[in-house]
């Protein structure tokens, strides 16, 4: 199965790792986790001075699995493989790319469903709430136990390109260029009110009990389902949905009923239906909120040039039309803050029909930026 794929420039079979640290990890929250694992792949090689490392942080409901597949699950492609492989954008012939698993994730690395050591028991609503700084660190401690000093480039999208752009704040000489996707410096007050409608769904679900639902036997799917339906219609555009879907009916007439109808309930009731299936519900608060406490200009006075002030990286913002979410004005305010401080900036806005989720998708003039931008630091 795996030649196909290789042949179409993936980096084919891949396989997850795992990274135990037992130095206490203070987080922002004035909590300490006592010890952490983290999952990880890599896909490329780390050449002799260690100088082509690219980092790539993931969105809210990614994971480590970046790139190429599982040779026992041929199906499971890396959420941004259309972007990064031999010859791809992210040319993993010239560059040593590792995607990571947050902590507090779902996908293996420690999370409220791991154990905690203290209790022998689920972490659960005990596990403590992390933010993108928290993150940041973690990635920096595993680049040090990989003997990597400076990346070539920290890359992400939404989620993970608020902590591209805070790598570049936290350890500003420790990254070279700082790819920042479909992002916002903050969350706007409408987007908190999104997250907190999903939390809502989650924690009033009754199969929640308060965080601790792991030793009742139960998952809170129901607040899940209607979470992740909230979320994926935030993710489209109106008019890539009306193109998906429009107003079709899925037996061609009214039923004068409450069940599924229009084409559009069907789908959004799918991807509900599997996003119940593997993601944890306490995972998802605590992403979400890690989400609502971004804001970088917050210790400035909110003025987000005195917060970019430190940084030394190189950056390539890019925005998309039809991105509703996180609107191109939103990476315009962090383009202007980073002018502002003189700071060397590539901007690019990309004319796209999919919304927020246009930074997944395999969009020609996108990657053709990606491309061109990569193979400077290449080169």
């Amino acid at each position: 199965m795996g030649a196909p794929r290789e042949a179409d420039g993936s980096v084919g079979a891949v396989t997850p790792q795992d990274m135990q640290f037992d130095e206490p990890l203070p987080l922002v929250s004035g909590a300490v986790m006592p010890s952490y694992s983290i999952r990880y792949e890599t896909y490329g090689t780390l050449n002799a001075e260690r100088s082509n490392a690219v980092l790539v942080c993931h969105a809210l409901n990614a994971s480590h699995h970046v790139a190429g597949w599982y040779e026992d699950d041929p199906k499971d492609i890396g959420w941004w493989d259309n972007l990064i492989g031999p010859g791809k954008p992210v040319d993993t012939d010239r560059f040593f790319v590792i995607g990571i698993n947050n902590l507090g994730g779902c996908h293996g690395s420690t999370g409220p469903a791991s154990i905690n050591p203290a209790t022998g028991k689920p972490w659960g609503a005990d596990f403590p709430v992390v933010t993108v700084d928290d993150w940041v660190q973690v990635h920096a401690r595993l680049a040090d136990r990989l003997g990597i000093r400076q990346f070539a480039a920290v890359v992400g999208g939404s989620l993970g390109a608020m902590q591209s752009l805070q790598w570049t704040l936290r350890f500003p000489d420790r990254v070279r260029n700082s790819l920042v996707i479909a992002a916002a410096p903050k969350l706007s007050a409408q987007n908190i009110a999104f997250n907190e409608v999903a939390r809502q769904a989650i924690t009033t679900d009754p199969d929640f009990h308060g965080g601790n639902y792991y030793a009742h036997g139960v998952v809170p799917r129901r607040g899940l389902r209607i979470a992740r339906m909230l979320g994926h219609i935030t993710y489209l555009s109106d008019d890539a949905m009306a193109e998906k879907f429009g107003r079709e009916l899925r037996e061609g007439e009214f039923k004068f009923g409450f069940d599924v109808e229009f084409e559009i309930e069907s789908y959004l009731r799918y991807q509900g239906d599997k996003f119940s299936t593997y993601f944890d519900a306490n995972t998802y608060l605590r992403i979400t909120k890690a989400l609502d406490y971004f804001d970088p200009a917050m210790a400035h006075g909110g003025n987000l040039a005195a917060a970019l002030a430190g940084a030394k990286a190189r950056f390539l913002v890019i925005s998309f039309t039809s991105d509703w979410r996180f609107s191109p004005g939103r990476s315009r305010e962090i383009v202007k803050a980073l002018l502002d401080n003189g700071h060397d900036v590539s901007y690019a806005e990309i004319d796209a029909p999919h919304g927020h989720d246009a930074f997944l998708m395999d969009d020609p003039r996108y990657h053709g930026v990606v491309r061109a931008y990569m193979n400077n630091i290449a080169t």
